[in-house]
């Protein structure tokens, strides 16, 4: 944003420049050819006036030589034509007399007015001699046009000047306008990052840049400040909860272990009831505050191999499996890599092969596979965990990312709403389709690491430029 504001503004400065020294440097030039012409015609002017005193009056010539070697003194040729066109008088230089200014000679016989014709580096003048209807001749003044070019030179050069000058003042003030603007901007814009990545005390600096930069900075805040406080405040009710339900749950355990270890018959059934039910009220709570940590979770993500992670929870859950008589695979090809937070992918995966194993009865089979994401989605990796289980009804499935959404669950409820959690928190998706042949396929499309990072799992991704 800095370099756009300041970019615009200077090439408004330099608009606005163009339009006002190009014109005033053509004006002054008109006016400086303008200057040294009516000069030159009025140096003819007055040759003409002291010829016409020799030839019209027969006055010697005394007036018109001194003329012309003023003339000569000064750099400049000239010459005295009669009215046959003959050469009266001249200076000692030839440039006068040549060719070139036979033209303008006859066209000044011809014409009751000064002729001027620039040629090159020389601006040659012809003056009729005498009235308009009896020319007595033509006086020709050729002057070098060096002197011309120099004024213009100079001051298209003064224009330049102020043109650089006022360009770099522009620069520099379109740098300082925009750097007022943008860096309460990006202040702003990084807070909110920060804000977004779980820095819930972070505020931006609101006492810089303009008073609607200001304002924002200040609204802000203020919302960053009711964020963290319902935050925490959520945070501190959890973890308040987990305390006063985990204790006297354990409490609770602990007493009918003891009534259960004395108990016969009939009441050793029902303390055995009362134990399941008090061991379903702990999961409950525990999958309770794993939902909450989800929820509560702001991953930042870094590239994770796949194909290891996949390795290290299958081997994990392999003995579970074994005693449910389930076979437990996987096959992730290519050794693919995704970008999700750490630690986060152990957590889908903990949930999803939970979920199946409690599904799947003995002699069933789990499979994990990974495969390049649907193109729809963009780069990323489709994590698929397929079970030969009884599988979902479609309402079932339409409800099962929500908390106790699904009513056929045998576990908590909870598990595929944390599975859809994580990994929409990540940037990725999750859906569920029918298995070829009975069960449930859970689908999970992950993101791929962006161009430009390093891709080195379990760091943070660094970028190569």
């Amino acid at each position: 944003m800095t370099r756009r504001i300041a970019l615009t503004v200077l090439a408004l400065v330099t608009v606005l420049l163009v339009l006002a020294v190009v014109p005033l440097g053509v004006l002054l030039t008109q006016r400086e050819e303008t200057s040294f012409r009516s000069t030159a015609e009025a140096s003819a002017g007055t040759l003409a006036s002291a010829a016409e005193e020799h030839l019209s009056d027969h006055k010697p010539d005394t007036d018109m030589r001194e003329l012309l070697d003023e003339t000569q003194d000064e750099g400049g040729c000239a010459a005295v034509f009669d009215a046959a066109g003959q050469v009266v008088a001249r200076t000692s230089c030839s440039t006068a007399t040549d060719d070139g200014t036979r033209s303008l000679v006859a066209a000044a016989l011809a014409h009751p007015h000064t002729t001027a014709h620039r040629s090159g580096d020389t601006l040659t003048v012809a003056t009729p001699i005498g009235d308009s209807a009896d020319k007595v001749g033509v006086a020709v003044l050729v002057k070098s046009a060096d002197p011309l070019d120099d004024r213009i030179a100079v001051v298209w050069g003064w224009l330049a000047l102020i043109g650089v000058v006022g360009l770099v003042l522009g620069t520099v003030v379109s740098v300082r306008l925009a750097r007022w603007v943008g860096r309460p901007l990006q202040s702003v814009d990084a807070a909110a990052r920060r804000l977004g990545e779980g820095a819930l005390d972070v505020r931006a600096p609101a006492d810089s840049g303009p008073e609607e930069v200001r304002r924002l900075a200040a609204t802000f805040n203020t919302m960053a400040a009711r964020t963290e406080a319902l935050v925490h405040g959520h945070r501190a009710v959890t973890a308040d909860v987990s305390h006063q339900l985990r204790t006297p749950l354990t409490a609770l355990r602990l007493r009918l272990d003891l009534l259960a270890a004395d108990a016969e018959g009939e009441d050793a059934v029902e303390l055995a009831g009362a134990q399941e039910e008090i061991a379903r009220l702990s999961r409950l709570v525990d999958g309770l505050l794993a939902a909450a940590r989800a929820e509560n979770a702001v991953p930042r993500p870094v590239p994770v191999r796949l194909d290891d992670v996949v390795a290290e929870r299958i081997a994990a859950w392999d003995p579970v499996a074994a005693e449910r008589r389930v076979e437990l695979s996987s096959h992730c090809p290519g050794r693919p890599t995704v970008f999700v937070g750490a630690g986060d992918l152990e957590q889908l995966l903990d949930n999803l092969l939970a979920n199946a194993l409690d599904a799947v009865p003995g002699g069933g089979r789990i499979r994990v596979e990974a495969a390049p994401a649907a193109a729809a989605f963009g780069p990323g990796t489709e994590l698929r965990v397929i079970d030969d289980g009884p599988g979902m009804s479609p309402e079932a499935r339409a409800t099962a990312f929500r908390r106790f959404g699904n009513p056929e669950a045998r576990g908590t409820g909870l598990g595929l709403a944390i599975v859809h959690r994580l990994a929409t928190a990540n940037g990725g998706t999750a859906r569920l389709e029918d298995t070829d042949g009975g069960g449930l396929t859970v689908v999970l499309e992950l993101p791929a690491v962006p161009r430009g990072q390093v891709q080195e799992p379990g760091r943070p991704p660094q970028p190569t430029g």
